[in-house]
């Protein structure tokens, strides 16, 4: 009988990079008010070392109303042929994050689980590409505001 498969609690550096390139992250929280599972994709995110993912969302965000109430996530990435769920527990690393031109939160990741969630017998052949439709100068400058502001 085989035993136990250990689960991973830190990323590969394949899929840090994956991570730290412009990849559509879904993020599941549980709503404050009707607890029920809520999904958000998100674009501010970074992986800050191997077992921890940060992510920047406005602060009047209900995401920040629902990792307060429940810090408990799941992170979903597409990518390197298949999908991944990194579960996790957040810490919001700040309120409103300094030299930053919006009201952002900082909130932080520590990643209990990274589970490879793709249906049997199949792999992804083609990642997810999505474009920013506002003025792409501002949207590169404010980009990296937040990823500085994010990962001091």
């Amino acid at each position: 009988m085989a035993g136990k498969q250990e689960i991973p609690t830190a990323l590969t550096e394949q899929q840090m990079e994956l991570f730290n390139g412009e990849t559509l992250v879904l993020l599941s929280t549980v709503d404050a008010e009707t607890s029920v599972p809520n999904v958000n994709a998100i674009s501010w995110v970074k992986a800050a070392a191997a077992d921890r993912v940060r992510f920047s969302v406005t602060n009047s965000s209900r995401i920040v109303a629902n990792v307060k109430a429940n810090p408990n996530v799941t992170l979903c990435v597409i990518g390197l042929g298949t999908v991944y769920s990194i579960a996790g527990s957040c810490t919001i690393l700040e309120d409103k994050m300094e030299g930053v031109a919006m009201p952002l939160s900082n909130i932080e990741v520590a990643i209990k689980g990274v589970y490879e969630t793709m249906f049997w017998g199949a792999k992804i052949t083609q990642e997810p590409v999505f474009e920013k439709t506002y003025d792409l100068e501002k949207a590169k400058a404010l980009d990296e505001q937040v990823y500085a502001a994010m990962l001091k």
